[in-house]
């Protein structure tokens, strides 16, 4: 124990000074991570779009008539976004209620059957029932005369002693 003691304190100040003085691998950072992450790779190859030119664009008019005519232009071209958003979503709940249609006379088809499935297992079930209950009667009756042939042949066997 002692000399493991001795050993890492000898140890120590070789070890920090190769830290301190960057001895290591040049390639290797002193982070507690074993490989680079991908995220970290991205962020340092990271390119950015060229500038838009289109920001910074708009330079209000000088003269009022052309300010308005601008503004007309702006209002018509957003009347005609917001008609065209209108019209598809029109579309797309006409969509939904001709599916909605196509489904209710299929899912009405469905619980018909269903209903009748059942009805017919119902009825299975009943006819099965009933076969039991005759062949129980039917063991029952032969049952009894057996009993009552032995019980009579018996007698008649004694009578005849």
């Amino acid at each position: 124990m002692a000399s493991s003691r001795l050993l890492l304190r000898a140890a120590k100040p070789r070890i920090l000074d190769n830290i301190f003085s960057q001895q290591l691998l040049p390639h290797r950072s002193l982070s507690t991570t074993v490989s680079p992450s991908h995220h970290n790779e991205h962020q340092r190859n990271h390119q950015y779009h060229a500038r838009n030119d289109y920001l910074n664009s708009w330079k209000p008019p000088k003269d009022p008539k052309e300010a308005q005519a601008k503004l007309s232009r702006l209002r018509r071209d957003y009347a005609m976004k917001r008609k065209d958003e209108i019209q598809k979503e029109a579309l797309r709940i006409e969509g939904e209620e001709r599916k909605a249609a196509k489904a209710a006379p299929k899912k009405a088809k469905a619980a018909q059957r269903q209903v009748a499935q059942e009805e017919f297992r119902q009825t299975l079930l009943k006819e099965r029932a009933e076969k039991l209950k005759y062949h129980k009667m039917r063991e029952q009756n032969h049952g009894e005369e057996e009993r009552a042939d032995s019980t009579s042949a018996s007698s008649k066997f004694h009578m005849d002693r």
